[in-house]
């Protein structure tokens, strides 16, 4: 819970940033706030919840350098104090946290290690671009990489009971191969990498859609439906983004870097972190979460206002709908958050 914390406030400011963003009545209004929005959710908030996971995995006290470093850089970004010291403790929590996965390799070879350390690796280029590249447009590519190869290197590893193919396994990883080259050249040739970037992500998803439980949990009850609702809808909206991404040539700007961070970012990170909430929380915390049916609320409302910010907010261009379905992604990941509070700290009474 202590290495949590500091993600929670990441977590808090970074939506307070976006109401700003949104032109939106925001609790709290300063300047540095908008500029460190995208980083302080992605690596400070996605990365400590990711660190953390793979650290109780290790099993090691050192492990834990990465989610703490990644929290703090948080908590230093937010303050007073230069931006720079924020972004490096953040380069030095992302580099912390790919020595995390080195045991894990070396404890096992496996190919779900090899694609979430590409992942991790990404992460650290998103830091360390960052200390000299200020505009995060330039960097999404390696942002987008970090959460997507790392949340298919966890899939990989739930999938493997129900996969028949012998190629599925080598097919994903030569995937992640390529969208980690795709990732750089993105940096370094934007006319042939973006386009690269956005088909190797749609492959992504055809393997996740095509290998994923998902397809037939979904006719189940309780908990397996739930979880298989969030991915299959999350897969939908990384779809989109891969689409928005192939079809681009340079860096985004306006409505489709919009809809592509939003579709990644809350989409389909947020719509994961809701999903295996129930079932990798209680791993971590070794406390219960336990399900309950009342989680269908801030999802359907995540998906809801996503579909009116991006459909008729950025593809219509209702200025409108834009914001009012920015604030309900805001209200929906804090009702998640509440939620899923009470459910920890209020488990069910079992009869005796």
């Amino acid at each position: 819970m202590l290495f949590l914390l500091p993600a929670g406030a990441a977590l808090l400011v970074g939506l307070n940033a976006g109401l700003q963003l949104l032109g939106a009545d925001a609790p709290v209004k300063l300047d540095r706030f908008p500029e460190i929005h995208g980083m302080l959710l992605a690596l400070s908030f996605v990365g400590t919840v990711i660190a953390l996971e793979r650290t109780v995995a290790l099993g090691k006290a050192a492990g834990y350098a990465s989610p703490a470093l990644l929290g703090i850089s948080g908590l230093l970004m937010i303050s007073p104090l230069p931006l720079w010291i924020g972004k490096a403790v953040l380069l030095a929590g992302t580099i912390a946290m790919v020595l995390v996965y080195l045991p894990l390799w070396r404890r096992q070879r496996d190919n779900v290690v090899l694609i979430q350390i590409m992942g991790g690796i990404t992460a650290v280029g998103a830091a360390a671009l960052w200390l000299r590249i200020p505009s995060v447009s330039v960097l999404l590519p390696f942002l987008i990489s970090f959460v997507v190869l790392t949340i298919a290197g966890e899939r990989l590893e739930l999938a493997r009971i129900g996969i028949s193919s012998p190629r599925a396994e080598p097919v994903l990883t030569l995937l992640a191969f390529a969208m980690t080259a795709a990732t750089a050249a993105t940096l370094l040739w934007p006319a042939v990498g973006y386009p690269l970037f956005g088909l190797s992500l749609l492959a992504m998803v055809a393997w996740l859609v095509g290998y994923d439980a998902a397809r037939k949990t979904i006719r189940s009850d309780g908990l397996p439906r739930y979880i298989a609702a969030c991915l299959l809808a999350g897969y939908g909206w990384l779809a989109i983004a891969g689409v928005v991404l192939a079809l681009h040539a340079t860096t985004l700007t306006g409505a489709s870097y919009d809809v592509v961070v939003h579709a990644v970012f809350l989409g389909f990170t947020i719509s994961m972190i809701m999903a295996h909430a129930p079932v990798i929380l209680p791993a971590v915390l070794r406390k219960p979460l336990p399900y309950t049916e009342l989680f269908w609320v801030p999802a359907v409302l995540l998906h809801g206002s996503l579909l009116v910010r991006l459909g008729l907010g950025d593809a219509a261009g209702v200025h409108g709908a834009w914001v009012a379905g920015g604030v309900f992604n805001v209200i929906s990941l804090l009702l998640f958050a509440v939620m899923a509070v009470w459910q920890a700290t209020h488990p069910p009474k079992v009869a005796v």
